[in-house]
């Protein structure tokens, strides 16, 4: 018999809807894919607590539900917008929707991914893993995740993990933008590889830094070491998570006593908790004084508002919008 060609089918017919928080997101996300946002209403109780009405029929839908569970959009906790994450997509599995995925882009609890030595601590990653599946999700979308492990947190009998990669969209822009460096240096030998990625795309040197971290404090790294060369050259210093921006100063003041020239720093999610905007703004202040170049670059997977000319800012919503027809249409995600 002659081979018959594949014919992709659609999972069911997409249906788009978003929290309060990841409105803004899900809104952009659905004008790259000609679509609206369903209706849906959320309200908050006097005591703390929360629900979210989906106010559409979505029976038999592959629907997708975005929130941002980091950023300045409003005042509610990481938490907060993760329990509300969950109630929606509760109420989904309850509205019969047939597929349901959680679009995150930033994964809450990611740095969070194991005990440090013999502590008593939790596995925040997994919690919030167990957490997702249990709601009902039958997938969890999102962006260049802090450890790939994360995804063997899991189980794919219930629940997958899409994980977003940007680099080649986001080396195209750099290079648009004449945003690029004769050097690419890693924060830390985690993300070497990664990093390793964006040199070979920018045909750059690779350098990386070795953190000392001080687990007793958060946010605190008390000594850097520089692994490669990066006298007399431009540096791209490529990070996944600014949070505090401690790290991006320590690591700034350990490659400038190498002799390195104009800083770019650029980071996929940029939390910029208090008192990142300060440290990077005396940063800048810094370099215009003795004569070099400072920018810093972060993604719409956290979007800040007013923010001064050396911040620039890669909008992801038209990979997000790729992916999302990747998945209903049966498609490669590889591909994009």
């Amino acid at each position: 018999m002659p081979q018959q060609s594949l014919i992709r089918t659609r999972r069911a017919p997409i249906a788009l809807m978003a929290c309060e928080s990841g409105r803004k997101f899900g809104e952009e996300v659905a004008k790259k894919l000609e679509k609206q946002l369903i209706p849906s209403k959320e309200t908050w109780f006097a005591c703390g607590e929360g629900k979210i009405e989906i106010k559409a029929n979505v029976r038999g839908h592959d629907l997708y539900v975005f929130q941002t569970v980091v950023g300045p959009q409003d005042t509610k906790s990481i938490y907060d917008r993760f329990v509300m994450l969950l109630h929606a997509i509760e109420a989904a599995a309850l509205a019969d929707a047939q597929y349901i995925t959680a679009v995150v882009p930033y994964y809450p609890g990611a740095r969070q991914d194991k005990k440090k030595g013999r502590t008593r601590e939790g596995i925040s990653a997994g919690l919030f893993a167990r957490m997702l599946q249990s709601a009902g999700a039958d997938r969890v979308m999102t962006v260049e995740i802090h450890n790939d492990a994360i995804a063997g947190m899991f189980n794919p009998c219930y629940t997958n993990l899409e994980n977003v990669f940007l680099t080649k969209h986001l080396v195209s822009w750099l290079k648009a933008q004449k945003l690029v460096g004769e050097v690419i240096v890693s924060p830390d030998v985690g993300y070497l590889e990664r990093a390793r990625a964006y040199a070979e795309a920018l045909s750059a040197d690779l350098a990386a830094l070795s953190k000392e971290r001080d687990y007793s404090k958060p946010n605190q790294i008390y000594h850097s070491t520089l692994i490669g060369d990066v006298s007399g050259k431009n540096i791209l210093l490529i990070d996944d998570i600014i949070d505090t921006a401690g790290s991006v100063v320590a690591s700034i003041g350990e490659l400038k006593k190498r002799g390195g020239r104009n800083i770019i720093v650029v980071c996929i999610h940029p939390v910029f908790s208090k008192p990142a905007w300060e440290r990077l703004n005396a940063i800048k202040q810094k370099a215009d004084l003795e004569g070099w170049s400072f920018q810093v670059v972060g993604t719409s997977a956290v979007t800040h508002e007013d923010t001064p000319p050396w911040y620039h800012c890669f909008k992801i919503e038209d990979v997000v919008s790729q992916v999302v027809e990747k998945i209903n249409s049966r498609g490669s995600v590889t591909e994009i």
